[in-house]
């Protein structure tokens, strides 16, 4: 969780965890907690919007609104808050959305009151920094993650690195912005957000509608989840019907025929691919799958490689995407090799950034961004240059004590040089061995082995100083995150080995 909010931000983050351990006695998982904290904020937040400065049109009707819960208690407010939860479930669009299947979980009235009264109804949330309600939502999840393998915290990319990417992307009033893996949204909201700063005064009558309407599109398996990211949508604004954001869809099960101007997006990490679905009760299940598509260059039981083709297939031409991968993605042989060529071949192929490990909720990930423009088809190969920055090397972060914050990535966005990323100048040269920041040609990235681009060129100073060892706590995850990487190649290796029988 950030620490870096103000002393407000954290007293609301801490309080929000204390009602976590009163309703985890109650039996009341994270997740569950989380989903209550959900509605009960989108009610306030949609009461705020029709009070001064803002004085919007009430979007949730005044029987089944903030107030109405705030005028009963004890027994009755629990049965009017579940009869609110079931009759905005039947709401159409967006509205209906958020509250599908929605179910009251907090069983003690007098919990639910206190609830409302002292950790919800006791702040104002809208002018407020989108960080603490995210630290609210990220911290719970994270929790959710440690304590089920199937948690949410995979979901979730850390704030920092989403602002960059969508910094460095540039998003314009007049793109269509896709994430296909898109979580609680981070990567549509952050894009709309830089959009309305950036040209919120310029915007005309039809820029507005379709930023309102038609720039965000998403797709997200977990409905929970889906639910988080349709409720950010909806209260930053954007109002379509159908609503933007799938939810329950398997992304990779099919082209959806839509095609976008820019896709940003952290596809869910694991390198099995299988067919995803929703079954009655709302559960994810999965079955071990090759999706055999058209429109791919290879067929692979590889998630990732599965998605980076899905990618592809979902930009239009001269569309632009930035998308976060494992290692495995930038080395494998095989199916892996297939997709880089011709990558390299069919895309410009322009930045990759390689991402410091402990920055992710799911441990042992070695991730970094690529960036690519998708091009028409020709003989010559698009990638010209492919430019590296080199975050990894040498930087040590953990989750709690030495987050990834923005200022760690400032200067990745300056070398970027999104103005103009032609004029870019590398800070690596051989009197400057140090520079996390170089290119390589095409030439040179094809006579690679397996065109491999798992590239990285600077001196690993721990392997040689003692003194420059990170701190024991971080050497310690940085060693748990290479075992569990390594248990995790063993495991599918295994899984293969055994399918084969």
């Amino acid at each position: 969780m950030s620490t870096n909010n103000g002393n407000g931000s954290q007293h609301i983050v801490n309080k929000a965890w204390s009602y976590a351990h009163v309703l985890r006695d109650d039996g009341l998982s994270y997740m569950a907690y989380t989903e209550q904290i959900t509605f009960l904020l989108f009610l306030k937040m949609a009461h705020e919007q029709t009070q001064p400065p803002y004085n919007r049109k009430p979007i949730v009707p005044a029987k089944l609104g903030w107030a109405s819960l705030l005028a009963k208690d004890g027994d009755e407010l629990e049965v009017h808050y579940r009869h609110v939860l079931e009759e905005l479930g039947r709401q159409s669009g967006m509205l209906g959305e958020i509250f599908k299947k929605a179910r009251q979980e907090i069983q003690n009235p007098a919990t639910l009151k206190r609830l409302i009264v002292d950790l919800i109804g006791a702040e104002q949330w809208l002018p407020m920094d989108a960080d603490v309600k995210g630290d609210i939502y990220e911290g719970l999840l994270a929790r959710s993650a440690a304590e089920s393998p199937k948690g949410a915290g995979q979901y979730f990319t850390p704030r920092p690195l989403i602002q960059a990417i969508v910094d460095v992307m540039q998003p314009g009033p007049d793109d269509t912005v896709c994430d296909p893996a898109c979580g609680t949204g981070g990567f549509l909201l952050a894009a709309h957000d830089y959009v309305v700063k950036q040209h919120g005064s310029d915007l005309d009558p039809d820029q507005k509608k379709h930023l309102r309407r038609d720039f965000v599109h998403g797709w997200e398996l977990v409905p929970n989840t889906a639910r988080l990211g349709v409720m950010n949508l909806y209260l930053h604004g954007i109002n379509a019907d159908p609503c933007p954001l799938r939810s329950g869809v398997d992304a990779l099960a099919s082209d959806p025929g839509d095609r976008f101007s820019m896709v940003l997006t952290n596809p869910p990490f694991g390198k099995k691919s299988s067919v995803s679905f929703v079954n009655e009760v709302g559960d994810v299940e999965k079955e071990d799958h090759a999706y055999e598509r058209q429109d791919f260059w290879v067929t692979t039981k590889n998630k990732q490689l599965n998605f980076l083709q899905h990618v592809h297939t979902l930009l239009k031409q001269h569309g632009r995407c930035a998308i976060v991968v494992p290692d495995n993605v930038l080395f494998e042989g095989g199916a892996g090799e297939t997709v880089r060529r011709n990558l390299l071949q069919q895309c410009d192929v322009h930045t990759l950034l390689r991402l410091p490990t402990g920055i992710f909720y799911a441990q042992g990930v070695k991730a970094n961004v690529l960036f690519f423009d998708k091009k028409p088809a020709q003989e010559q190969a698009w990638t010209n240059k492919l430019w590296v920055y080199d975050l990894r090397t040498n930087m040590h972060f953990t989750q709690k004590t030495n987050p990834l914050r923005r200022e760690h990535i400032d200067k990745f966005v300056k070398c970027f040089n999104p103005a103009n990323r032609h004029k870019r100048k590398a800070t690596w040269s051989e009197k400057t061995p140090e520079g996390r920041w170089r290119s390589y040609s095409y030439d040179e990235l094809i006579k690679r082995d397996k065109a491999n681009l798992d590239i990285f060129w600077l001196r690993d100073r721990s392997l040689e100083d003692s003194e420059d060892l990170p701190e024991p706590d971080v050497l310690a995850q940085e060693i748990a995150d290479d075992l569990q990487t390594a248990l995790e190649q063993f495991s599918s290796i295994s899984g293969e080995l055994n399918s084969r029988k």
